[in-house]
């Protein structure tokens, strides 16, 4: 959830941050650790998500472009004034004319994007600020850069993978609604007029239609509602957070959500110790992308790191791994190379997820056609079942 923290630094500087945190202890928390005095905090309102779509910073373009205007070798402020003309007429130009003005008064850039935190998440301001010190901007975009197009590209396998399956319940629902509330009251009428004895589902199926072609407008209404009220419930935190321990506790789908997050988890982990951030530092700033229960084990894995344990040892213990993977950070310990080790986890188990994908969606794909024919076939078998079994008596 979003919370707007008024806060203090110093005896002059008070300032608006937008923070993404659990709870506002957690809020709290963040802002303190920004070397910030809290004076006050509430959740803020998000009028509309699809407002919120429109108006999202492109960090991705703006860190390809940034980088490439500095290898072309304009300095910061000048790269980023570009960027900023070139934005002019657009949310994303008056923000980076907020970055400006914090360059020009001789801010580092870390610090001018730290005051943004909905447009610059804290991974990408901690690999800046860290590039500060060794003067390596460039490069530190580049690792972004690669880091997130990675993240990227394992979302649209998940997204490609789900647009099928999406796309025949969509056309499954349509006709099956079609026949329920267009085709079930026409044939209602019609052995209404005839009469007769009707097999069992058949009498439950017209009398469907007889109550939708008496209240039309009362049936209609609360379908609406019900779909209405599914929709509102799935968008509210409070459903989300009792639907996701349903999901990690399913036998197949949980051990695939933990892979993806470990996944997510060991890329970005990757990303900010090649950015020089320490060890301890980065498994606190990845961790956020965690869930609840694995982010509370990868806390217990960093205070024993902390206190000297070793790496793969402290995953190990807290199931923050696989076997491979617990093979792989050892070697990775062994040989001083710990942040290519974790980049290279992170593809095994990407490479893992787009294996299982594609094969759920060979086995998904076909049980879900079927079952959309066997309800489409089973309307239509009980409209049809009175004609048959007339044909079949007269002859």
């Amino acid at each position: 959830m979003r919370y707007t923290v008024k806060a203090a630094r110093g005896a002059s500087e008070v300032i608006s941050l937008s923070l993404i945190a659990d709870n506002e202890t957690d809020a709290i928390r963040q802002a303190k650790e920004k070397g910030y005095d809290v004076i006050s905090v509430k959740a803020a309102r998000v009028i509309a998500w699809s407002v919120h779509r429109r108006e999202r910073f492109p960090l991705l373009l703006f860190s390809q472009e940034l980088m490439a205007l500095l290898d072309a070798g304009l300095t910061l402020v000048e790269a980023v004034e570009t960027l900023a003309e070139k934005e002019k007429n657009s949310a994303s130009g008056k923000l980076l004319n907020g970055v400006l003005q914090h360059l020009y008064q001789g801010r580092t850039l870390s610090h001018a994007l730290e005051q943004l935190p909905t447009a610059f998440p804290p991974l990408y301001v901690a690999t800046v600020r860290a590039s500060e010190k060794t003067g390596g901007l460039k490069e530190a975009l580049a690792r972004y850069v690669e880091y997130q197009t990675q993240v990227n590209t394992v979302k649209r396998k998940l997204g490609s993978a789900a647009i099928y399956p999406v796309l025949l319940l969509l056309v499954g629902g349509a006709v099956t609604l079609f026949l329920l509330l267009y085709v079930v009251p026409k044939f209602s009428h019609i052995y209404a007029d005839v009469g007769g004895d009707l097999p069992l589902l058949t009498r439950m199926l017209m009398n469907w239609g007889a109550l939708l072609s008496a209240n039309p407008v009362l049936v209609l209404g609360g379908i609406a509602i019900l779909l209405g009220a599914v929709a509102y419930g799935v968008t509210r935190p409070a459903t989300r957070s009792w639907l996701v321990p349903k999901l990690w506790n399913a036998p197949v789908v949980g051990d695939r959500l933990r892979i993806y997050e470990l996944a997510r988890f060991y890329r970005t982990l990757g990303m900010l110790l090649r950015s020089g951030i320490p060890l301890v530092r980065a498994l606190e700033m990845a961790s956020g992308l965690l869930s609840p229960a694995l982010r509370v084990a990868m806390q217990r894995a960093s205070t024993a790191i902390r206190e000297g344990q070793p790496v793969s040892q402290c995953m190990e213990r807290e199931g923050l791994t696989t076997p491979v993977a617990r093979r792989m950070l050892r070697v990775g310990e062994r040989s001083g190379q710990l942040a290519p080790m974790t980049e290279r986890i992170a593809s095994f188990y990407e490479d893992e997820i787009a294996r299982w994908v594609d094969w759920f969606t060979r086995l998904f794909e076909p049980i879900l056609m079927a079952a959309i024919g066997i309800v489409i076939g089973l309307v239509v078998l009980l409209l049809y079942l009175p004609i048959f079994e007339l044909a079949g008596s007269i002859q």
